[in-house]
């Protein structure tokens, strides 16, 4: 939650009486031994027998401090009365106490009537008796426990007894009552809090809601412990309207691997009567520094799972899960990949003949060597694919591009000329009875790409502004190519990176003959104090010098003699505003083919407001508005408007409030959105509370709210 500088609400996070010792703790590295140093007014001792201290005594033993109005000192039991105003500090903990005793052999220290505060939390406390060991670690007996400030307990713990083990970070309450505002809230015979970043088996905070269409939502997740590098969290999800779900994650870490393993499972769906699940699988290995190795795997029951039981329009729009392994070597000139992926097609509008191939498997051999003198390169792409299908034509494609590469460069200049052979090869199954089941083509590839780099001081050699011209020439020859298959190959959208590549398509399928030369200029400015970028332009188009006759199936040749013109511009306009702007139109007078806007103002941390517009011709126009905004000290509105103008109807909207105190805060959101493909809408509401330094109550609202506001943080501190 925001919490602007100047508003942030004030929280106590010491102990109201200041410790007339705390300017002189000694380091949190300094050693704890058997030595104790004195500091007293007077000192009255008998020669072998006890010591009385008087008018003020302060102590020290290693990192820890300690002081009162007077104290004894007991010989025999080697212990350490003290009295009066007694004070306590290490670099964990600060106590205030009547009394206190303190046994120098054991390192134990035992408060009556203290007032405790912990550094790593802000929190603090009141005990009955008070009892802390060498190693910073709490026991506490009728206990009052929060994080809210001295005369304001909006939350209140109490408990019989409180083990707090700030090395670990972690408490454990017996026969806790919790209050809010002074209504009870909670009881529990035991439970573990973390104090710190700790982890710690046990139940976490519950999540409730609205979920629209899925009724009313409970989630109690339980998390598990394993071992330090191995942990669970399992989260039983009640959804009134369709039954109870069950959500499973273990996530492990070892010296070279690491992943998660995932499922939620939902046995006889109330509205659908099916059972539905889903299963994922992340694993990484690290073997060698140079040998990785990547799996991923995840499958869902139906092609609605996501629409159902997803929640957002993102998780909506999915319409393939893929499954992959991956071996990837990385060598000093070589990189080696193998790879063998499936999909799972959960749109049920896609017919099988689009579905996409299995790659059964993928083998990728590139390589790249430097000549004698370092100004030549040569290097060389290679891949063997089988790709196979249910439908269709399926089988196997070679291709390699072997390129030897000029690079010559000096100060605010390059020229890189370049010439490679790509070769292309197939060996085919179910194919047509009258076409040729081993086409391939050969065709040579020649490219010039060459740049410059201007530069000049301006203001006052405050700035510094450049110019960079850009030019890329390619040249490949016709080959007829109506004969080769479409595996894996489409026509990108135009834009900058694809402006300044030599194959138009992207994929291996086709070949894009073409005489053409893309000529761009990019101008940046920058503080040269700061080095950072005020503004950077960038425009270019492609001229094409003969038509483009290869093709796509079931697509014209194109026979336009250019591009359409792109453009980027990226601008600070002032210290806390922000412009993004990229478009794309048409040379011959068509307009505009695509436009993308946002426009963001951020005058602080805690503040933000984004406007934000998306074009594409017969496609989409989406307008977009969101924001986050302090309405006084302690309130925060916060929302998003997501429009389509094409379709003239909503397409996201949320509202919320949050309000944060010192030791709690509240979100409160409203939301209706698109929930499935078929545009059926749903509307949900969630409320979640946040007790500092405990946990929070609720609907996850946080994550919705940093999804959706570019720029939003949901950190209540």
């Amino acid at each position: 939650m925001y919490a602007a500088a100047d508003e942030t609400p004030a929280c106590a996070t010491s102990l109201d009486t200041e410790l007339e010792f705390g300017s002189s703790l000694p380091d949190e590295s300094a050693t704890v031994d058997d030595t104790i140093v004195f500091l007293t007014g007077s000192l009255e001792a008998q020669i072998g027998g006890t010591a009385s201290l008087r008018d003020g005594v302060v102590l020290r033993q290693g990192n820890r401090l300690a002081g009162a109005d007077s104290a004894d000192i007991d010989p025999l039991t080697r212990s350490l009365y003290l009295a009066g105003r007694v004070r306590y500090e290490d670099p964990a903990t600060q106590i205030l106490a009547s009394s206190a005793e303190f046994s120098y052999d054991l390192g134990l220290v035992r408060f009556t009537g203290a007032e405790f505060a912990l550094a790593a939390s802000g929190s603090r406390g009141s005990a009955d008796e008070l009892t802390v060991d060498r190693n910073g670690r709490l026991e506490l007996d009728e206990v009052a426990y929060t994080t809210c400030p001295r005369g304001s307990p909006d939350w209140l713990l109490k408990a019989r007894s409180i083990d707090l083990d700030t090395e670990s970070g972690i408490g454990t309450a017996k026969h806790i009552r919790m209050r809010f505002k002074g209504v009870p809230i909670l009881y529990a015979p035991v439970i573990s809090f973390p104090i710190g970043d700790a982890r710690k088996t046990g139940l976490l905070t519950p999540e409730i809601g609205s979920a629209g269409i899925n009724g009313n939502e409970l989630r109690a997740p339980f998390y598990w412990n394993i071992a330090p590098n191995y942990d669970a969290t399992i989260t039983p999800r009640l959804l009134t309207q369709r039954g109870l779900q069950l959500g499973t994650e273990f996530r492990y870490l070892t010296r070279r691997t690491s992943g998660t393993v995932y499922g939620e499972y939902l046995p006889g769906d109330d509205l659908t009567g099916e059972d539905r699940y889903l299963g994922r699988f992340d694993h990484r290995a690290e073997w060698t520094p140079r040998w990785l190795n990547r799996l991923n795997f995840v499958e869902v029951s139906d092609s609605q799972y996501f629409e159902d039981l997803g929640g957002t329009l993102s998780d909506a729009a999915i319409t393939h899960l893929d499954r992959s392994l991956r071996f990837d070597f990385f060598g000093r000139y070589l990189r080696f990949s193998g790879r063998v992926q499936d999909f799972q097609t959960i749109d049920d509008a896609i017919v099988p003949v689009d579905e996409p191939y299995r790659r059964l498997p993928e083998l990728v051999l590139d390589g790249r060597w430097p000549t004698v003198g370092g100004n030549f390169e040569f290097g060389i792409d290679s891949e063997l694919t089988n790709f196979d299908r249910d439908v269709g034509v399926t089988g196997w494609r070679f291709n390699a591009v072997p390129e030897l590469t000029l690079k010559a460069s000096g100060a605010g200049w390059f020229v890189t000329p370049s010439l490679a052979y790509d070769y292309t090869r197939y060996e085919l199954d179910n194919t047509a009875p009258d076409a040729e089941r081993n086409p391939d083509r050969a065709l040579p590839i020649a490219s010039l790409d060459t740049g410059l780099v201007f530069e000049r001081n301006v203001r006052n050699g405050s700035l510094l502004q450049t110019i960079e011209p850009r030019a890329l020439f390619v040249s490949i020859p016709f080959e007829d190519q109506s004969d080769l298959p479409v595996f894996d190959t489409i026509t990108p959208d135009l834009n900058l990176v694809q402006l300044f590549r030599k194959n138009r398509f992207l994929g291996k399928d086709r070949l894009g003959d073409t005489d053409q030369v893309s000529v761009g200029v990019t101008s940046r400015i920058l503080d040269l104090d700061s080095g950072r970028e005020i503004m950077s332009a960038t425009i270019g188009q492609t001229r094409y010098l003969s038509n483009r006759n290869v093709t796509l199936p079931e697509l014209d040749s194109d026979t336009s003699e250019s591009s359409d013109y792109i453009a980027e511009l990226r601008f600070r306009l002032l210290r806390n505003l922000n412009f993004d702007l990229a478009q794309q139109w048409s040379s011959g007078g068509g307009g505009t083919t695509r436009s993308q806007a946002r426009l963001q103002y951020r005058p602080a941390s805690n503040r933000v407001i984004n406007f934000a517009y998306r074009f594409r011709r017969d496609a989409l126009e989406q307008g977009d508005v969101s924001w986050s905004w302090p309405v006084s000290k302690r309130w925060n509105f916060v929302g998003r408007y997501n429009y389509s103008f094409r379709d003239r109807e909503l397409l996201e909207q949320f509202f919320g409030l949050e309000y944060e105190s010192c030791c709690w805060g509240l979100r409160v959101v409203s939301r209706r959105f698109i929930r499935r493909r078929d545009g059926t809408r749903d509307s949900s509401f969630g409320l979640q509370l946040v007790f500092k330094g405990m946990a929070s109550v609720g609907t996850a609202a946080d994550k919705l709210l940093e999804r959706g506001i570019l720029g939003y943080s949901a950190d209540i501190r």
